[in-house]
């Protein structure tokens, strides 16, 4: 009888150590995220006009910044676009390997690279290191 309780007490221990993986990290990824993040790139992609060249000029200057900036400011524009448009079309169906996962590179910080999942924001307040940090000289 002991045996039998103990059994029982270490077989529903068991059953929750397994909890974790009723909601696995690709459960974040959804249709309702493909479909806003398809919208936010339609209705906002135009920011990269802006914020490439910006980055350029700060990385290598003004002349990268008014020639190789708004080159890659326009690639990225019509990118987002396009992903866009693909992503509203296709929200409902796994499209990626079985996920709703963006179809382009994701953004790595020191490879120069990929792209954000949603389109750059522009402005004061961001979660994104986008802005300048502007430092007070005593």
């Amino acid at each position: 009888m002991k045996s039998l309780l103990s059994l029982v007490i270490l077989s529903l221990l068991a059953a929750t150590a397994f909890a974790d993986i009723q909601d696995p990290p690709i459960n974040d990824q959804g249709p309702t995220r493909k479909l806003s993040r398809g919208l936010a790139n339609i209705l906002f992609g135009s920011t990269e006009l802006l914020q490439q060249p910006t980055l350029m000029n700060e990385r290598e200057g003004n002349a990268a910044a008014f020639s190789y900036g708004i080159v890659k400011g326009v690639g990225r524009f019509v990118a987002r676009i396009g992903y866009g448009v693909w992503d509203v079309a296709s929200f409902p169906f796994p499209t990626n390997r079985g996920s709703y996962k963006q179809p382009y590179k994701s953004y790595i910080p020191w490879i120069h690279g990929g792209m954000e999942e949603f389109p750059p924001e522009l402005g004061w307040e961001t979660r994104y290191h986008y802005v300048r940090s502007v430092y007070a000289y005593p």
